[in-house]
């Protein structure tokens, strides 16, 4: 059987999804150096330290990317607790690009998986997410959803709903909170949904810099959550970067 997943894939696709930027990083890479190697002497030594933040975040970022997405273990899903029951049922959430309904569905070959994909060319215009739609083919049944609108699942259907490292991709508070009470709608009473995302959050300001900007905090998913009606059974760090929730329904709402 082929591999789910090619060795340093995780780092490549950031890379290929995201060439825009790296290539302008590495455009000034090559003035500033040759500011430092060549330039005026006046010049050089600024140029040396400005070639030094340039760089040495970004190389940072693209080793811990590859420690993530590559070494950690993360897209194996061994860090399902046993205290998740094999689904008869089975929701992902994605935002464009699926890359867990297919080890999920390897992980969980009995489920009854649907794949559900809220991508929204309108509103998600982010041009990695558009290149990333070329180049992997969406998973077989794919259903695309609206976050505005009802999931087309019956009440209390669900064993399992994962939502990964997608749902931060819902920008608006109004909406992220009502699509995951449609979640919590679908969920059976002893179901359970997993959120995995990064953090805005001080370990993902040192990996991502600036772009730590584009995840939530935790203070903000806990209020997802609870203005969706569901509650933190479990909260599990994956790394230092990537935090996983597990919810079930609230008390009074199962």
């Amino acid at each position: 059987m082929a591999p789910l997943r090619t060795p340093l894939q995780g780092v490549w696709n950031v890379v290929r999804f995201n060439w825009h930027f790296y290539l302008v990083a590495f455009g000034a890479g090559l003035v500033l150096a040759a500011l430092w190697l060549a330039g005026p002497v006046a010049f050089r030594g600024a140029a040396g330290v400005l070639l030094a933040l340039a760089l040495l975040p970004m190389l940072g970022s693209l080793l811990i990317t590859t420690h993530i997405y590559d070494f950690s273990g993360l897209y194996q899903f061994k860090w399902l607790p046993a205290a998740v029951p094999t689904p008869a049922t089975l929701l992902t959430v994605s935002a464009g690009f699926d890359e867990i309904s297919a080890p999920l569905a390897h992980k969980y070959p009995t489920a009854n998986l649907m794949a559900a994909d809220f991508y929204n060319a309108a509103r998600h215009t982010e041009v990695s997410i558009r290149r990333a739609r070329r180049a992997y083919p969406p998973f077989p049944g794919t259903q695309v959803v609206d976050t505005r609108a009802a999931l087309p699942l019956a009440d209390n259907s669900i064993g399992l709903a994962v939502a990964f490292l997608a749902a931060h991709e819902i920008r608006d508070a109004t909406e992220r909170a009502a699509f995951f009470r449609e979640i919590a709608r679908v969920l059976a009473p002893t179901g359970t949904v997993v959120v995995t995302e990064h953090l805005r959050d001080p370990a993902n300001f040192l990996a991502y810099t600036v772009g730590f900007l584009h995840f939530h905090s935790r203070r903000t998913w806990l209020a997802t959550f609870e203005s969706a009606g569901l509650q933190v059974e479990r909260e599990v760090k994956n790394t230092p970067f990537i935090t996983s929730f597990f919810l079930r329904k609230h008390d009074s709402a199962a």
